[in-house]
């Protein structure tokens, strides 16, 4: 079984050589990179990968984007994604192509090799691998409004957007620097669910959010 492990951290990228190697696999390649992986795969054709959420250059999705490349491109190729946090949207935007051969796991869960490696056998194989952890939230989401979880000032942020108001003008009105109000801005589109794909058009998109909420 060959694989091909992406993930920016050398020290875990190492171990996961190391834990894949120990029970058989053939690790065509180790990189920092989605752009690497990408290439990685194309070249060597693995039949399963390790790809890290968040890598360079912007460490926001790039792993996940990666992945849905992955995914459409070589749809053979089964794909396992490491998160350092529950971050569900990925996992949805991941499960919304397919359930055959995808994976989603916390870091943490690699430091139990032997749960790690049924999950990796289990996607290797054709099947779905899902943290506790995020199967949880993403049954939650279900049943929230994704308003519910903006902090006060998030909304007031928001409340400001849809007025039509500039970052520069929501920072004087909040008396914050502009850095801050971009901060919220990111999280709002976080929370909200609003992907980067749709990076010209989340503004408009979690302002109709809010104006649908009244």
């Amino acid at each position: 079984m060959r694989a091909v492990i992406a993930e920016d951290s050398v020290l875990l990228r190492v171990g996961l050589v190391k834990v894949l190697e120990a029970v058989g696999y053939e690790v065509a390649d180790a990189v920092g990179d989605a752009e690497a992986l990408l290439v990685a795969v194309e070249r060597y054709r693995p039949q399963v990968v390790v790809v890290d959420v968040r890598m360079p250059p912007g460490f926001t999705d790039e792993g996940v984007r990666a992945a849905l490349v992955i995914r459409r491109q070589w749809p053979e190729v089964a794909v396992l994604l490491l998160s350092q946090y529950v971050e569900e949207r990925y996992a949805a935007d991941l499960l919304a192509t397919t359930t055959s051969g995808v994976g989603y796991l916390l870091k943490e869960r690699v430091a139990n090799v032997d749960d790690f490696v049924e999950a990796l056998q289990r996607v290797a194989q054709g099947g779905t691998a899902l943290d506790p952890e995020v199967v949880a939230q993403l049954l939650v989401r279900r049943h929230r409004d994704p308003l519910e979880k903006l902090t006060p000032r998030e909304r007031d942020v928001l409340g400001l957007m849809a007025e039509g108001h500039s970052n520069a003008a929501i920072a004087a009105a909040l008396v914050v620097s502009d850095s801050a109000v971009a901060k919220h801005i990111n999280s709002i589109f976080t929370k909200l669910d609003l992907p980067a794909a749709d990076a010209t058009h989340r503004r408009v998109l979690a302002v109709l959010r809010f104006l649908g909420e009244g």
